[in-house]
């Protein structure tokens, strides 16, 4: 599976997350989403806002896709950050679970237990 091949708004959220316009990202997310980033848990679109706002404005990254696949309802995209935050370059995956009308409901950003860096 490629990129291309992810349902449009696991694509459109890896987009917009990592371009200037972080708050459009918040329009891939269902009301009560949640997102786990960094051991923190984000519930809702109230708080992923101030999660997507709190990362853009803290640091400066671009993420690069590197391989993706889906298993079991889950969307898994490995992705390449680098950015001026600590431990940069980090190899990162994005765990996307989708709902019904295709919105995020859950999204899970954790370090590949064999790969950091």
């Amino acid at each position: 599976m490629n990129l291309t091949d992810c349902p449009e708004a696991v694509r459109a959220y890896l987009t917009l997350a990592s371009g200037d316009d972080h708050e459009s990202a918040l329009v891939t997310f269902a009301e009560t989403a949640e997102v786990t980033d960094d051991g923190h848990t984000y519930r809702g679109t109230t708080e992923i806002r101030k999660w997507l706002a709190r990362t853009a404005s803290a640091f400066t990254y671009t993420s690069t896709p590197l391989t993706a696949h889906a298993k079991d309802g889950e969307t898994t995209v490995t992705c390449r950050v680098e950015g001026t935050f600590p431990g940069s370059p980090i190899t990162l995956e994005h765990h996307f679970q989708l709902d019904a009308t295709n919105r995020i409901t859950c999204l899970t950003i954790t370090v590949p237990q064999s790969t950091s860096g």
